[in-house]
């Protein structure tokens, strides 16, 4: 709910415009978003430290976050600088590469604290501290450049597109770090795929037409009655009409204009 909601409050709250296709894309936002939750992965079951530990430590996981890492350095301290003003990719990119670290840290988190409730000495267990810190830092900056770009582009279109960019992060952090996909059908994953394109339909709708005066009361006419719409053309521009195949150009009549 959150394209849909931000989207409403900005239009109510901020007095930002969201017209009848930026409505649609939000209706085609939750619809997908819908879809994915159905057709879902089955969460892979880790229990303790442990095993979290060691899904961290495995060579592809460990690739994965130092490419992750570079492409945040990379944006916070060359891109960001140059065209975080005027691109909203940039700022909401570096969220998004960023949330792959704090949903890392939040599952594993989840863990210590239920292990803390069945007796289990998860804070003797560096893993939980190193997760803690981690989890700061990321929701921080986090933080820090989602208020950048809200400052700086409209609300209704900041959400959506960081929306798409952090659920394409956290699927691609969860089949290499869980390995959620292996067991799932190929009905499964062609509605998780459907449900994503049909997102990023919805935010395309809201980005590419945020500009445009549409609603119901002044779609063209030709949509409401099936009639051509009529065509109001300036006097000044239309000396003479002439609709006779019959007549060549030369022979058609010449209008002559005297300028002063």
């Amino acid at each position: 709910f959150s394209v849909l909601r931000s989207a409403i409050l900005s239009s109510y709250l901020l007095g930002e415009r969201l017209n009848l296709l930026g409505k649609l894309g939000c209706m085609l936002s939750l619809v997908g978003s819908t879809v994915m939750v159905i057709h879902a992965p089955e969460d892979e079951e880790v229990t303790t430290l442990d095993e979290m530990c060691s899904k961290l430590k495995e060579p592809g996981f460990l690739a994965y976050a130092a490419i992750l890492l570079a492409v945040c350095l990379l944006l916070i301290f060359y891109l960001a600088p140059r065209y975080g003003q005027s691109n909203i990719l940039i700022y909401l990119t570096i969220c998004s590469v960023i949330g792959a670290f704090s949903v890392s840290s939040v599952k594993g988190l989840g863990i210590a604290i239920k292990g803390f409730f069945a007796g289990q000495p998860v804070l003797q267990h560096p893993l939980t501290w190193i997760l803690v810190i981690t989890l700061v830092a990321s929701i921080t900056t986090q933080i820090n450049y989602l208020n950048k770009s809200l400052d700086i582009f409209n609300t209704s279109l900041v959400f959506p597109i960081y929306y798409v960019l952090f659920t394409t992060i956290v699927i691609t952090t969860s089949i290499i770090l869980f390995k959620e996909w292996v067991t799932m059908t190929v009905v499964d994953i062609i509605g998780t795929v459907c449900g994503f394109l049909t997102i990023i339909l919805g935010v395309f709708l809201l980005h590419a037409f945020k500009d445009m005066d549409v609603s119901l009361g002044n779609l063209p006419q030709v949509l409401q009655s099936g009639q051509q719409a009529p065509v109001t053309r300036d006097d000044k521009n239309i000396l003479i009409e002439v609709d006779n195949s019959s007549i060549t150009p030369e022979d058609k009549p010449k209008v002559f204009m005297t300028y002063t």
